[in-house]
């Protein structure tokens, strides 16, 4: 941190998305049998959180947070699997205004953005793909865990 930054209230730096009352729930496929491309999914959804910050969201990012741990747990071979992760994500999600999915391959498959999905939707709150690019479009929550 800069000596000008020190200084700075950071409260009225925040760009005009940061509400702290509203927080996005950014979703991606994780779990597969093939370590790399979990780890390749995890740095996907770290950049697309990136993204979604330099974009003025205030984002939580579960594969961020849970992939290290996961690895962890998991002795850095096999993961423990979205349903291991349930009561976590759903605490989050409680408290996420909206739910982001990236559309990155397999999302339209994924068990675990499919729970996501109903989840949100069950509780009316707005669901949203992103693009790699960054652009966000939503989607039809009836047609949202078939693809589209």
């Amino acid at each position: 941190m800069t000596a000008g930054a020190r200084g700075r209230n950071r409260s009225s730096e925040l760009p005009k998305h940061a509400d702290k009352r509203h927080v996005v729930y950014l979703a991606c496929p994780y779990g597969d049998g093939d370590a790399r491309l979990r780890r390749e999914r995890f740095e996907a959804a770290t950049r697309a959180a990136a993204q979604l910050i330099k974009q003025g969201y205030i984002v939580y990012s579960p594969i961020t947070m849970t992939h290290p741990i996961d690895a962890v747990l998991g002795g850095g071979k096999e993961t423990l699997g979205s349903d291991y992760w349930v009561d976590y994500d759903e605490a989050f999600m409680d408290f996420c205004s909206e739910m982001i999915i990236l559309r990155a391959p397999g999302w339209d498959e994924s068990r675990g953005i499919k729970r996501e999905i109903e989840y949100f939707a069950a509780r009316e709150k707005p669901i949203r793909l992103m693009d790699s690019d960054g652009s966000l479009h939503p989607i039809n929550i009836k047609n949202a865990s078939r693809g589209g």
